[in-house]
């Protein structure tokens, strides 16, 4: 695998875990969100990730986003009579998001950018050598 390769597959990961990153904080910021512009309760995003084999002859794999889906899961249903959102029992939907699970995905994506942008490090400490080399 050439450095460029190396490289390019360091950035396609640190770009799907800044775009995970980026919906987990959004779902946790929308925990209490109970009503959204397309109506009824904020819907948990999640993140598809699919892996690309890249052009060249080593057949490296790197990630990519393939979409942000919504999560279909029903709303919890808290009862709150006096909440304007509240239904005629008195529940109220709030959104699908559990705000543990949406901060173990931003601690996970956080650590696996973290080890991304250590790998891109390492490999341009190892081009610089290699072009050392030379002089």
């Amino acid at each position: 695998m050439d450095f460029f390769t190396a490289m390019e597959v360091s950035a396609s990961g640190m770009t799907t875990e800044r775009t995970r990153l980026t919906v987990a904080s959004s779902n946790l910021a929308n925990a209490s969100t109970t009503s959204a512009p397309d109506g009824g309760p904020y819907k948990r995003r999640d993140v598809v990730v699919k892996s690309q084999t890249l052009d060249g002859p080593d057949g490296a794999f790197a990630a990519h986003v393939a979409k942000i889906q919504q999560d279909k899961s029903p709303p919890r249903l808290e009862y709150d009579p006096g909440h304007p959102d509240a239904n005629s029992d008195g529940y109220v939907a709030y959104p699908n998001v559990n705000s543990i699970e949406e901060m173990v995905d931003m601690i996970t994506a956080s650590r696996a950018y973290q080890a991304g942008v250590t790998a891109l490090d390492s490999e341009v400490s190892l081009a610089e050598r290699a072009l050392g080399i030379g002089r």
